[in-house]
C-alpha cells in the first residue's frame, strides 16, 4: 500500500485484561491521515483503556498497534511522542509552578537550549529560536481565547483552562496524530466551539486526531468516522448521524 494512502493508525485485535476482566477485548479500527475519528461508547466501554494502550501509557495484553507504517505495539509513551503520537488525559495535567506560557514552552521537543552545545553557548546561541517559540505559543493561546492568562500559574487556572493548556502543550510537540481523552470536559460552551473550530483547522492542515468524547453533538460536528465501543469490543462504525439510528448503538447506551 502507498504510504500516503495507508491509515496513520492501525489497531488490530487489541486486548487489555486485568486478571479475568477484559477491559479491551479484540478491538480493531483505523484512523485515516488528515482525519478526525471519534471513539465513543457508554461508561465502562473500554475507550480510555484503549487510548492508554495505543498511546503507550499502559502495555497491551495482546494485539498490534501500527503508527505511521511502523509496528509500535508496547512502545512507551515518551518514545511514541518523539515519533509524533501524542495524547492528552481525562484529568488535565499541568505544571502548577509554571505559568501557562511556560507550560507550553516546556513541551517543545529538542529545544536547542537543552543540548550540550546550547548549555555551553548560552542564550546567544538559542535565544532567537526561543523568541520564535514564544510567538508561536502566544498565537496558540490567542486562538484558545487565553491570551490574558499567559502569566497565570498553572495551579491558579480553572479546570477548563487547564484542559486548554494541556491541549495547546500537546500541539507544541508538533504531533502527526493527537489522541484526545474527553477534550471538551469542563469547558464553557464558547471555548468548546473554539476548540471544535481549532480541530477542524488542524485537520485541514494535515493533522490526524482520535478523540474519546461524551459530547455526541461535538462528535457529529467534527468527526468523519466514529467507532462505537461497548463492553470492551467495537460495536459499530460509521458517521454519527447514521449511528444514532442503529438499534444496537441505542441499546448499548441505554443498557451500558
Amino acid at each position: 500500500m502507498n504510504e500516503a494512502a495507508r491509515p496513520i493508525l492501525e489497531v488490530q485485535d487489541l486486548v487489555k485484561h486485568y486478571g479475568g476482566v477484559r477491559a479491551v477485548d479484540g478491538v480493531s479500527f483505523t484512523v485515516d491521515r488528515g482525519s478526525i475519528t471519534g471513539l465513543i461508547g457508554p461508561n465502562g466501554a473500554g475507550k480510555s483503556t484503549a487510548l492508554n494502550v495505543i498511546g503507550g501509557f499502559i502495555p497491551p495484553s495482546g494485539g498490534h498497534v501500527r503508527f505511521d507504517g511502523d509496528d509500535v505495539t508496547g512502545k512507551p509513551m515518551h518514545e511514541l511522542a518523539r515519533r509524533g503520537l501524542v495524547r492528552t488525559f481525562q484529568l488535565a495535567r499541568v505544571f502548577g509552578n509554571l505559568t501557562a506560557l511556560e507550560n507550553l514552552l516546556v513541551a517543545v521537543p529538542r529545544h536547542p537550549g537543552e543540548t550540550p552545545l546550547g548549555i555551553l553557548a548560552g542564550r546567544g546561541y538559542w535565544g532567537s529560536e526561543e523568541r520564535k517559540l514564544i510567538i508561536e505559543a502566544r498565537a496558540l493561546m490567542k486562538s484558545f481565547g487565553m491570551e490574558g492568562k499567559e502569566d497565570e500559574y498553572g495551579r491558579n487556572l480553572s479546570g477548563g483552562q487547564r484542559r486548554a493548556v494541556e491541549t495547546m502543550r500537546a500541539l507544541m510537540m508538533k504531533p502527526k496524530l493527537l489522541l484526545l481523552d474527553e477534550p471538551m470536559a469542563g469547558l464553557s460552551p464558547s471555548l468548546s466551539r473554539q476548540l471544535e473550530e481549532m480541530f477542524l483547522k488542524l485537520r485541514d492542515e494535515g493533522l490526524s486526531l482520535l478523540l474519546v468524547e461524551h459530547e455526541l453533538d461535538t462528535v457529529e460536528r467534527v468527526c468523519g468516522k466514529v467507532v462505537v465501543m461497548a463492553q470492551g469490543k467495537v460495536l459499530s462504525e460509521g458517521r454519527m448521524a447514521e449511528l444514532r439510528t442503529r438499534r444496537n448503538v441505542q441499546d448499548a447506551y441505554v443498557i451500558g
